[in-house]
């Protein structure tokens, strides 16, 4: 009988692909307008999940996606690409 095992350096990152480089954190850093306003949005959507959405709440919907795509423009203006923007 032979066993299938994995091995350890395929499994394992190397020491150097373990913490994000300096310019991925700066790039985050550029885009967390972006996620601040999508984690916003999201938020709006599951308050209202468990109940009909009064006029209020389709504002605060409207204002929370109306600022997503402020910050996907602001992105896209600035010449930063990626997946959300």
């Amino acid at each position: 009988m032979s066993f299938i095992v994995a091995v350890q350096a395929g499994v394992t990152a190397a020491e150097s692909d373990r913490e994000p480089s300096a310019a991925e954190l700066d790039a985050i850093e550029v885009e967390m307008p972006l996620i601040s306003a999508e984690v916003e949005l999201l938020d709006v959507r599951i308050a209202l999940l468990d109940r009909v959405p009064s006029e209020l709440d389709e504002r605060r919907v409207r204002r929370a996606r109306n600022k997503v795509l402020a910050e996907r423009r602001a992105l896209a203006n600035r010449g930063v690409s990626g997946e959300a923007a």
